[in-house]
């Protein structure tokens, strides 16, 4: 019984995690690695196991550095059934489109360039491997083969995400292994806390904010109100607010709106320039039974006339362009989250060099992305092959995370009824990691190990 990290060791990204239990192989996760040159040629590698000899693979949620290479997998063999929640299965038939759209973009542009670009997969890869989607309800348990059962529990992070549950048996050896995924950060609106587990042999616990706590969510949404006072008054330049389309968009708009509706914020002129996030809001409200309490009472109640933003969601090239000439006020959200696709370039290379312009940073930028340059306080920055000064104001709010802190994560581990006998820190970077493990070893008196890429562990 072996369990090999594939990826997101010691990097917040490329989550997967292979299994081996007698004679059956699986995966929980089949991630893109996402930040730069090196992410690229990770995903274009060959990859570690025969992916025609996985039985089946579980996979935590939508987002794609945990979700992005199942096309690939699928194209060089796998044919397996792939168990997730129904709203991860809406999802992914998004986000798995887009990207491989994405691709083709970027491969047509190189060629008119004369350059080879080798895409990672095509939208005929993402059609083979959508039908293999199985749905399982939170708390319902299967067993995919003999020896392993399954049991997918809420992680709140985004619409659908799951803590996975393992229960296995090779014959000889019985461990239970869970895996938490990406775990939320509690009290956040629309999906509900992370759920508690009791009881875990062996756990893979995520690590992104192991070093650190999320600024209240109180004093955040003061600083986003002054934020955006202090970059609309004058009305002279646009905000852009770089965000994730799942999870971050719908969550970014549902503070605008509450904000708006308690007098905090008004005469909002939002744009939502992204079709993937449009699509995704409008699967968020097709599962309405998956929000916590307070999102459902949100929704029922009346707006107060004149209380609610301006919100127009921006479907074609052309509209996305017309908004080069927006006015000042404008609040322009667009994906991606660490501006590395998406609309979200057009946007920076058009308005970045304006002082005038604000970049509300409202998620985590991971090394080596052209957000994190940003924020580090690049002076100039390479887009579409133009330098692009940055003398826009550049604004970081640190409290709108999806991902547990490092509170979260230690309040979560203390449900357990006592700590795993095991515990490996995954999808973090070194620093965080280490951080969360010397936390883990203070708290409760354990060790926790911090595995490197493609290391293999006997369980």
């Amino acid at each position: 019984m072996r369990l090999t990290f594939h990826g997101a060791a010691r990097q917040v990204t490329g989550s997967c995690f292979g299994f081996e239990v007698g004679a059956h192989r699986f995966l929980v996760d089949c991630g893109l690695f996402q930040g730069g040159r090196a992410a690229r040629a990770e995903n274009l590698a060959r990859f570690a196991f025969d992916p025609a000899r996985l039985d089946f693979v579980v996979l935590t949620h939508a987002h794609l550095d945990h979700s992005g290479l199942l096309p690939r997998l699928a194209a060089e063999g796998f044919s397996g059934p792939i168990y997730m929640t129904g709203a991860t299965r809406d999802l992914i038939d998004v986000l798995l489109r887009d990207s491989a759209h994405i691709q083709q973009v970027e491969a047509e542009r190189a060629r008119r360039r004369g350059r080879d670009y080798a895409v990672i997969y095509t939208l005929a890869d993402v059609e083979r491997v959508l039908p293999l989607a199985r749905v399982v309800n939170y708390d319902a348990i299967v067993a995919p083969v003999p020896g392993v059962r399954v049991r997918l529990r809420d992680a709140g992070h985004i619409l659908g995400s799951a803590i996975v549950e393992l229960w296995l048996d090779d014959g000889a050896t019985r461990r239970k292994v869970v895996c938490s995924g990406d775990l939320g950060q509690p009290n956040r609106p629309i999906v509900r806390d992370p759920t508690p587990i009791a009881d875990a042999d062996v756990l893979l616990l995520e690590s992104t904010y192991g070093n650190r706590d999320h600024r209240p969510l109180a004093a955040t949404l003061d600083e986003l109100a002054a934020s955006l006072e202090h970059a609309l008054s004058g009305k002279q330049g646009v905000v852009l607010v770089p965000a994730f389309a799942v999870g971050r968009t719908q969550e970014f708009l549902y503070y605008l709106s509450s904000m708006s509706r308690a007098g905090r914020l008004r005469n909002l002129h939002v744009f939502v320039d992204s079709p993937m996030a449009t699509e995704v809001t409008r699967i968020t409200a097709q599962h309405f039974d998956l929000f916590d309490a307070e999102a459902r009472r949100f929704a029922r109640e009346p707006v107060p006339d004149g209380r609610a933003p301006v919100l127009t969601f921006i479907e074609t090239v052309e509209e996305s362009k017309a908004l080069n000439s927006a006015r000042g006020g404008a609040i322009i959200v667009a994906a991606s989250g660490m501006c590395d696709g998406g609309r979200i370039r057009h946007h920076l290379r058009h308005h970045l060099s304006n002082p005038h312009t604000t970049v509300l940073f409202v998620g985590f930028q991971a090394e080596g992305t052209l957000g994190r340059r940003i924020v580090d306080g690049a002076q100039t920055v390479r887009i579409a092959g133009e330098e692009i000064a940055v003398r826009a104001e550049i604004v970081t709010l640190g409290g709108f995370s999806a991902h547990a802190d490092r509170s979260a994560l230690l309040g979560w581990l203390a449900a357990f009824k006592s700590p795993p006998a095991r515990i490996f820190l995954v999808h973090g970077e070194e620093d965080a990691s280490r951080a969360l493990a010397s936390a883990i070893g203070d708290r409760f008196g354990r060790s926790a190990e911090i595995p490197g890429p493609h290391t293999s562990v006997t369980l």
